[in-house]
């Protein structure tokens, strides 16, 4: 955490650096929780290429540094007392992540720290755990990244407590880059699906998730662009809007509709869709197939859609660390 003042209760910055996106979320404490009074996003595909090349390229890294830049400067002019920058499976697997990472604290003045995927998952959790049903003893929370995807097994009660998570190494980027994520094909969504769901098969051994599931004992939420963008598309937003689609329920029998419909589309069809456009094209038909791959053992009818997550959790965290 990089402290910049020493006071009462102030403003709080979280950075998020994915291997797809750069995320700011700046916000003040109210009650109950916080109020958001700036945000940024930005794709900046931090690890493209990363699969074959295992480093971050020059292009990828410029493009990264300049949103960052861009955190910052927002965060000098909202005047942040307390943040936190955190990186995850780009830096985490780059052969010069720190490298990169050194070079981002000499050329913005912010130090990112890389996290492991267990505490990613625990910060996911903390962001989301108002969206879930405290009459449904169990839950599985996802995070479908660009170059990872983390899964928490999670005992719902009075307080949130994670039994276990699995990170697997395949996200919207790496599984884009395999599979052809612009010109995918029948075979290649296919293929994204069992490869997903043979890679769980050790989990779900592990804690009997599916019983649980059939016993109707399990609730599911998503937190991801993937489950965002397929939710916006499903209420037929003429452009996406925060607003609505966090907290929503998705129809699985819809997600898949909408993945068939999506998958018969050229390119150019899906960068008309209002809520893809140019930068969610390549990844959505990928995104898709990861999420039929978490769902082929754990057949839930429905998923709730976070558009909140990992930075809602590190602002809770330094809220809290300040007794706000």
């Amino acid at each position: 955490m990089r402290r910049m003042s020493e006071g009462p209760a102030g403003i709080y910055a979280a950075v998020d650096l994915g291997t797809n996106n750069c995320r700011l979320l700046v916000a003040e404490p109210e009650a109950g929780g916080f109020r958001v009074v700036d945000s940024f996003s930005r794709i900046v595909r931090l690890g493209e290429g990363l699969g074959a090349s295992g480093a971050l390229s020059e292009a990828a890294m410029a493009r990264t540094i300049e949103a960052l830049r861009v955190c910052a400067a927002k965060m000098r002019r909202r005047g942040v007392t307390a943040s936190r920058h955190v990186a995850t499976e780009a830096c985490r697997i780059a052969a010069n992540g720190g490298e990169f990472l050194a070079r981002v604290a000499a050329e913005t003045g912010l130090a990112v720290e890389i996290i492991d995927p267990r505490e990613e998952a625990s910060l996911a959790v903390a962001g989301c755990a108002p969206l879930f049903d405290r009459a449904v003893p169990r839950a599985l929370l996802f995070d479908i990244g660009g170059g990872s995807t983390e899964i928490a097994w999670l005992e719902i009660g009075r307080a949130t407590a994670i039994l276990d998570v699995v990170s697997l190494p395949f996200g919207v980027v790496n599984m884009a880059e395999r599979h052809g994520g612009r010109a995918i094909t029948r075979a290649g969504y296919d293929a994204i699906v069992a490869e997903i769901a043979g890679a769980l098969a050790e989990f779900e051994a592990r804690h009997d998730i599916a019983a649980r599931v059939a016993a109707g004992e399990v609730q599911m939420v998503g937190t991801s662009g993937t489950v965002t963008t397929l939710a916006g598309i499903r209420m037929a937003l003429a452009r996406y809007d925060r607003s609505r689609v966090d907290g929503t329920y998705l129809e699985l029998v819809d997600a898949w509709a909408i993945a068939e419909n999506l998958l018969a589309m050229s390119h150019q069809e899906r960068v008309a869709q209002p809520c893809i456009l140019e930068a969610r094209a390549d990844f959505v038909v990928p995104g898709a197939a990861i999420l039929g791959g978490i769902c082929a053992p754990w057949p839930v009818r429905r998923l709730r859609v976070a558009d909140r997550g990992l930075r809602e959790g590190i602002l809770l965290a330094l809220m809290a660390g300040d007794g706000v």
